[in-house]
């Protein structure tokens, strides 16, 4: 299968990139080129001093920075970006465009160039806290389950379709680090199970 035949996946990060990462591994380890004809082909970063874009290099990525700081409104760095994006799949559009702790919020028109297409992970129980500080949030409402959402993403910020979830509990005495750090570990895990699940249902 050649690079243009395949199902090829972009990814967004702002900062280390560690759900990335997760991916990639995944990808390789779990044979996507072989089973669904599935690779991720490039990483993009709004950010130019994000470490995971040195460690997507250092793996072969292709890579790219669009600054969100060099565009005079939200409109134009979302030309910007979605010129990149495609500009990094060969033959045209990527199959999947997935956010991982990708932190910008990206206007309609973004989202209805990859409709269907475009993913995100966001740390609560979706529907509870979409938005920013869920873990400070989650503990300060008292809740006893926190965890993390795989969705589609739509123009609505944290809604869309919801592909996997998990749950992780809230410990007495915790703080919004620890609680952090306890739901990545699960987001790690099923953010590549879901992209395994979307590619496996298109060759059924």
């Amino acid at each position: 299968m050649t690079e243009t035949q395949q199902k090829r996946i972009v990814v967004l990060i702002s900062g280390s990139g560690s759900n990335m990462k997760a991916i990639v591994e995944a990808a390789r380890t779990r044979r996507w080129a072989e089973r669904w004809g599935a690779a991720v082909v490039g990483v993009v970063s709004n950010r130019p001093d994000a470490p995971g874009l040195t460690w997507a290099h250092e793996q072969g990525l292709r890579t790219a920075v669009v600054d969100h700081k060099s565009y005079p409104s939200r409109a134009a760095f979302d030309v910007a970006l979605q010129q990149t994006v495609d500009g990094l799949s060969p033959s045209g559009s990527p199959h999947w465009v997935v956010l991982a702790g990708f932190m910008r919020i990206l206007t309609p028109g973004f989202v209805a160039h990859y409709q269907g297409r475009l993913l995100n992970i966001h740390p609560s129980l979706l529907p509870a806290f979409p938005g920013l500080h869920t873990h400070q949030r989650a503990i300060e409402a008292g809740c006893r389950f926190a965890g993390a959402t795989v969705h589609r993403v739509t123009a609505e910020l944290d809604h869309g379709e919801y592909l996997e979830q998990a749950v992780v509990p809230v410990l007495p005495g915790d703080t919004p680090a620890a609680l952090a750090a306890r739901v990545l570990t699960q987001e790690h895990l099923i953010y590549p199970r879901a992209i395994e699940r979307l590619l496996a249902a298109e060759t059924r």
